[in-house]
């Protein structure tokens, strides 16, 4: 492996991360906004229309800690190449797909490409850049995700409207397509500073089978079943952790949990914050198309709001990260965060559009103050052949976050809709269980600016 020093060399390698940054948040959001029409062509009732969204989330939770670690043993571009062509492959198969059980099915694997991209991205730009420039590239690396995320409701809302659902992922075929030719004809060099060490395979298949277990369990409450399942997801979780302190090679290090207090509580407040904040951007697109009537384009144009203050706030929150404690920062954020999801808990169905914009602003403002500095805690608390592990270690603390807040919604719509289609009678059960939704939401975030402020300093 190289040593990358030159500022074109790092400009370039920063370029092709930020546009793997930008896909798959961009696909995400895209098909939030595309739910309602899903699942009128398919007939979906509301608790499966959830796992369309879920699905995908979950398969890129299972394999993003194993990917991390096979990016560190046999290098960083090659899972992040790998990766690219398998979200390209899948997204033209979704596009051409008219099977509500194979749209499922197409999502699980497209998540496996996302968790070979989120694996490898924020590992490679902790290579390259010194520990000064940090939080300046994962700033704009941050800002990369939150350009896809106000991209996704805009163009999914304009392509959805104009040219059907399935739009949405033929345009994902042309970006990924533009984004590996950048990464085979600009990315030279590989990383990986575990190379030679043995791969977990055994220690991987008890986490995955765990993970699935344990969010399954909690996609079937409030049925007497689901505690089963809870309980035997823990138990295989338990006997991972066991498995991981006496395995020479593990797919995951306890120690960076047990010796090391920044990237444990950092870690923790990351689950905490995506818990509270994925399902935000999926209710308020039911919200707007359902209760107030928008079309799929119109509600994207509201939903930008949030996105687009995180991409303008999240580079100058980096820079910020690189001259102050990155624990003061992302504390800040976090509040601001929970302050604007109090907000939304009193939307109701004659909400004002100013007051909706409004809270997405606050939520994107305490979203941009915590994202990057905690990355860069993370991500700096570590040597460098665990870069890998502790960057798919905070993918897998955004999406089991993500699995969660979307699994707390599932709940509430099991518990007040039941599972049928969200149609007009049905409208103020929604309208219900997105206010708890959102008080929920808001009591996890306060909690997490304690776990927040519990690392210590960083700097």
């Amino acid at each position: 492996m190289s040593q990358i020093t030159s500022n074109t060399h790092k400009n370039i390698i920063l370029a092709i991360a930020t546009m793997t940054s930008f896909l798959t948040p961009f696909m995400g959001s895209s098909i939030n906004i595309a739910l309602p029409s899903i699942g009128a062509e398919f007939s979906m009732e509301a608790v499966t229309l959830s796992w369309v969204v879920s699905s995908s989330l979950l398969s890129s939770a299972v394999f993003l800690l194993p990917m991390g670690r096979i990016a560190d043993i046999y290098g960083r571009k090659r899972v992040l190449t790998l990766g690219i062509i398998a979200f390209t492959i899948f997204s033209f198969l979704l596009a051409i797909n008219n099977s509500p059980s194979f749209l499922i099915v197409l999502r699980v694997l497209q998540g496996i490409g996302s968790a070979m991209i989120f694996s490898t991205g924020v590992a490679i730009l902790t290579s390259v850049f010194p520990a000064e420039e940090r939080g300046r590239a994962l700033g704009i690396n941050v800002a990369a995700v939150y350009i896809g995320l106000s991209m996704g409701p805009f163009l999914g809302g304009i392509l959805t409207h104009n040219f059907g659902w399935s739009s949405i992922f033929w345009i994902n075929v042309p970006l990924g397509l533009i984004v590996l030719f950048m990464i085979l004809w600009k990315l030279k060099d590989e990383w990986a500073e575990a190379k030679g060490e043995k791969f977990d395979i055994i220690g991987s298949l008890i986490y995955g089978s765990s993970l699935v277990t344990m969010m399954y369990g909690v996609s079937v409450l409030p049925e007497l079943s689901a505690i089963g399942y809870l309980v035997a997801g823990f138990c295989g979780l338990l006997a991972f952790l066991r498995w991981e302190m006496k395995t020479p090679s593990p797919v995951f290090n306890v120690s960076l949990f047990k010796n090391n207090p920044v990237f444990a509580f950092s870690n923790l407040a990351a689950l905490i914050n995506y818990s509270a904040t994925f399902a935000v951007a999926f209710l308020l697109s039911l919200y707007l198309q359902y209760t107030k009537g928008m079309s799929s384009q119109s509600a994207g144009l509201i939903l930008i709001a949030q996105p687009v203050v995180m991409a303008i706030v999240s580079p100058i929150a980096g820079r910020l990260s690189d001259k102050m404690d990155s624990r003061i920062l992302a504390s800040i954020g976090m509040g601001i965060t929970s302050a604007g999801l109090v907000y939304f808990a009193f939307v109701d169905a004659d909400t004002a559009m100013g007051f909706i914009i409004t809270g997405l602003i606050i939520v994107g403002l305490g979203l941009s103050l915590f994202s990057s500095p905690n990355a860069k805690a993370i991500m700096c608390s570590v040597e460098r052949k665990f870069y890998g592990v502790s960057s798919a270690t905070l993918g897998t603390m955004r999406l089991v976050g993500n699995i969660l807040s979307m699994g707390i919604v599932t709940l509430l719509f099991a518990i007040y809709i039941g599972k049928v289609e969200i149609t007009p009678e049905y409208y103020g059960l929604f309208l219900k269980s997105m206010k708890i939704a959102f008080a929920i939401f808001a009591g996890l975030c306060f909690l997490g600016v304690f776990a927040s402020l519990a690392r210590g300093k960083t700097r």
